[in-house]
């Protein structure tokens, strides 16, 4: 597959913007790959294509306020950070994109909060927009965290052209998350609410989780028109022991296992045992799934509706069959779903 072939006519004004006010009453669009038939439903409609014994499998990852405003010493120019891993600990040492990079130079503090009683010293040019930073800090680690993330924003996709909200910080966190650390809200699990999962519990469909924190690769433009050319950024890791026993227990007696988002199935691809089973795993993945690919675990999908050239949609349209995805997001945008994290979600089953 070629990149220009992840092209579509969209129009802007589709991209969600503001969540939907209540999780579980988004619209759906339901494909079934077998038939090519498409349905158009409500979310908390999606207990109906589940029984007793399936398998939803979730991204437990935790977004966490990324995004800072500093100013930079003597000028004061704005300088925008993007927090993206920690380090090291005890040096307060911080992996970070900084906006404009050409201001920014080894040796430069920046100031943040209106006290400006953060500050940074930038230690290292990782890459052209990159930096290390170390935070100059004299409390515990966690007093330090705290206060670091007091002065953060929630780190909105940037394809939602507004600036963060307070309220962001619940809407773009899935109810399940535990685990801190992604940028990037795994979306599609966005959709569920506590009163949806309960219902699905009492069904008797099964909840598992992973976690991978998803990172800024996930919005980075593909440069190539050759698709095998293309490396993906790594993402961190963690399959359980619980996780796989519950969907190898599902593959034995036949029961669906739906992977919710694309995060999720990337990870249960880069855990993939023999036979269709999974197995554990713990550390970085850079697993790049594009058409044609065979899925041997799940054989449903959660996902939200993505922008064109997207790494997301080529998974998607490896899931489901590349002309099948297009000609259901050709129908998305005649019926106007709502496109992005913050929109309307896909249903891939059999």
């Amino acid at each position: 597959m070629k990149l220009s072939q992840f092209k579509f006519k969209f129009p802007e004004e589709l991209i969600a913007t503001e969540p939907t006010p209540v999780r579980d009453e988004a619209r759906m669009m339901v494909v079934h790959k077998s038939t090519g038939e498409i349905e158009h439903r409500i979310f908390k409609e999606i207990i109906n294509y589940f029984d007793d014994g399936d398998v939803m499998v979730f991204n437990d990852t935790k977004v966490f306020p990324a995004k800072l405003i500093g100013n930079k010493e003597k000028t004061g120019a704005k300088i925008e950070v993007f927090l993206l891993r920690e380090l090291n600990e005890e040096h307060k040492l911080w992996d970070v994109l900084v906006e404009p990079a050409r201001k920014i130079r080894i040796g430069n503090k920046l100031y943040f909060g209106d006290d400006e009683s953060m500050v940074a010293e930038v230690i290292d040019n990782t890459t052209s927009r990159g930096r290390t930073l170390r935070f100059l800090y004299d409390g515990p680690h966690e007093e330090f965290k705290e206060a670091l993330y007091k002065l953060g924003m929630t780190p909105l996709p940037p394809y939602i052209k507004r600036e963060s909200l307070p309220s962001d910080a619940e809407d773009y966190q899935c109810i399940f998350a535990a685990k801190e650390g992604a940028v990037v809200a795994p979306a599609a699990g966005l959709h569920f609410s506590r009163e949806l999962l309960k219902r699905l519990e009492i069904k008797g469909v099964k909840d598992a989780y992973l976690t991978l924190h998803s990172g800024l690769g996930n919005y980075r433009d593909i440069d190539v028109e050759d698709l095998t050319k293309h490396r993906m950024d790594s993402e961190d890791m963690v399959v359980t022991q619980e996780l796989v026993d519950i969907v190898n227990a599902a593959k034995d007696e036949n029961r669906n296992v739906c992977a919710v988002g694309t995060s999720v199935l990337r990870g249960i691809e880069s855990a993939v045992s023999m036979g269709g089973h999974m197995k554990t795993y713990a550390g970085w993945t850079n697993k790049f799934i594009f058409p044609p690919y065979d899925f041997t675990v799940a054989n449903a999908m959660v996902s939200n509706f993505h922008l064109p050239y997207s790494t997301m949609l080529m998974m998607v349209c490896a899931f489901g069959g590349y002309d099948l995805v297009m000609y259901a997001y050709d129908e998305a945008i005649k019926e106007k779903y709502r496109f992005g994290a913050y929109g309307d979600a896909m249903l891939i089953v059999d």
